[in-house]
């Protein structure tokens, strides 16, 4: 969109919130970058130029600016709606992998050379890989300079720096202020929080963002002892590359107030990732609204209650099985057969508030379960055995990396896996929002109740209109029953 400089001019004279994260605007004569939605006033048109990520912004010279900090806005939702190379890559990048595995390891889990992921990066963004996470390491920094009370030393590397040195050289060339004065200027507003692994911060979205069916769907599916439902928060235990973590999400009408309790702070940037990812909030709602009322008997629901969003996941692997033990049975009884999973094979963790005891088990603690202790049928039996196997040993790889279409193949392949079980799997662990489920009872309850298509055929026909945004779709049709997965809990 930053090519289109017409377009974006418009939305930085109107300071149009929805286009923050989809392009930032550089000031050439304050040298100063800003999201579209920056409250000062707009710059001539003449001193503007565009740019397609904060880390190109940084690369030309420019630093962020104090009041909109563009460095936090939502990130680009076109990461999430393509499967292609760069939008794989990006997701990796936010995950940390960069951080943790260099460029090499960003191309093998992608399955390309080096060469070509940095002119692939180049050519869309604007930046290398290398840029893209210094980008995200000076965000992450900031956000620990000004919500904790950890010495600087330690932020720099729980950030992902190499050394102290780059650490404050980062600091100083993006936000033009020295770490010390950063937090200065912080707790002069509030003071800093003294409990250690404690962190309390605001997750941005694009508005309308509904809550109901999000925060809704994964309360009514909580697993016991891995999520639960708390003074109007979500909580649930995360198992993060260097250890583990709760969080407790609760929603705002501006924000997702977000509270980590982290076992090694060097997990914050991946923590922060995949809780924006299981809350869709990158996503685009309006333009996610305005394809579907285009059909005109989803548009008094979309009209109705705007901006809901697909609950996901924070581990693709977890909701595989999940997914696989929800066939064909109720809410409450998948939620049994996953609880005995985790108390029996589940790794104990330590929750200060109580409630939450236990990660929900890796595949490598399932791939050694008895298929006789599983109170489930014998061939549901078969298809959980298979699918643990094929995740332990590195056959079947998922996660929001992954290509859509290669990761159905593979599931398809595996015995027991249906359309329901493999799109589902794609909408909510693979990030798909295309996914269908033209199968789901649900759904066809829905369709029949307003006179859409009910049976699969010709309801996927009808469906056609609404993509690329299926599995929006699939939300708001399922929001028209009274299922506890639609609404917030008392």
């Amino acid at each position: 969109m930053h090519t289109d400089t017409e377009r974006c001019v418009r939305a930085v004279q109107s300071k149009d919130a929805r286009f923050d994260g989809w392009f930032f605007t550089a000031v050439l004569t304050t040298r100063i970058y800003c999201r579209p939605s920056c409250p000062a006033v707009p710059p001539k048109v003449e001193n503007m130029t565009f740019l397609p990520s904060a880390a190109a912004c940084q690369q030309a010279g420019f630093r962020a600016c104090k009041r909109c900090r563009p460095d936090t806005s939502p990130g680009s939702p076109e990461w999430n709606a393509r499967a292609d190379a760069v939008a794989r890559a990006m997701r990796l990048i936010r995950d940390g992998v960069v951080d943790r595995e260099g460029v090499p390891g960003l191309a093998a889990h992608l399955g390309y050379s080096t060469r070509q992921i940095e002119r692939q990066l180049r050519a869309e963004l604007g930046a290398g890989p290398l840029a893209l996470a210094r980008a995200q390491r000076a965000q992450t920094a900031r956000l620990l300079v000004e919500t904790t009370s950890l010495p600087m030393a330690d932020i720099a590397f729980a950030a992902g720096f190499s050394s102290i040195r780059t650490f404050n050289d980062t600091v100083r060339e993006v936000f033009a202020i020295a770490p010390s004065e950063l937090r200065l200027r912080s707790t002069r507003s509030r003071p800093l929080p003294q409990t250690p692994g404690q962190l309390s911060l605001r997750l941005p979205f694009r508005a309308p963002l509904n809550p109901d069916n999000l925060l809704g769907h994964l309360a009514a599916t909580a697993v016991p002892g891995v999520e639960e439902w708390r003074d109007g928060a979500y909580r649930r235990t995360l198992r993060l590359p260097y250890g583990t973590g709760i969080v407790t999400l609760a929603p705002r009408p501006d924000h997702i107030a977000c509270q980590l309790a982290l076992t090694d702070l060097r997990d914050l940037t991946i923590a922060i990732s995949r809780c924006r990812w299981m809350l869709d909030l990158d996503a685009d709602p309006v333009a996610v609204d305005d394809q579907l009322r285009t059909d005109p008997l989803l548009a008094p629901l979309v009209d109705k209650a705007p901006g809901r969003r697909v609950p996901r996941t924070v581990d693709a692997a977890e909701f595989a099985v999940r997914a696989v033990l929800g066939q064909q049975v109720s809410t409450a009884a998948a939620r049994t057969h996953a609880a005995r999973l985790v108390t029996a094979h589940g790794e104990t963790v330590e929750d200060p508030a109580g409630g939450l005891t236990h990660l929900f088990p890796a595949p490598e603690a399932l791939a050694a379960l008895d298929p006789e202790a599983l109170a489930l049928p014998r061939s549901r039996r078969t298809t959980l055995t298979t699918l643990v196997g094929a995740l332990a040993d590195g056959s079947l790889k998922l996660g929001f990396d992954s290509d859509w279409d290669k990761a159905r193949d593979r599931l398809t392949a595996l015995p027991g896996f249906g359309p329901w079980t493999v799109e589902v799997i794609a909408m909510r662990a693979l990030g798909d929002p295309d996914a269908f489920l033209p199968t789901d009872l649900g759904m066809r309850r829905a369709a029949q109740e307003l006179g859409l298509p009910s049976t699969p055929a010709a309801l996927s026909a009808r469906a056609a209109q609404w993509r690329p945004w299926r599995a929006y779709a699939v939300q708001y049709l399922w929001a028209t029953d009274g299922h506890p997965i639609n609404h917030l809990p008392a």
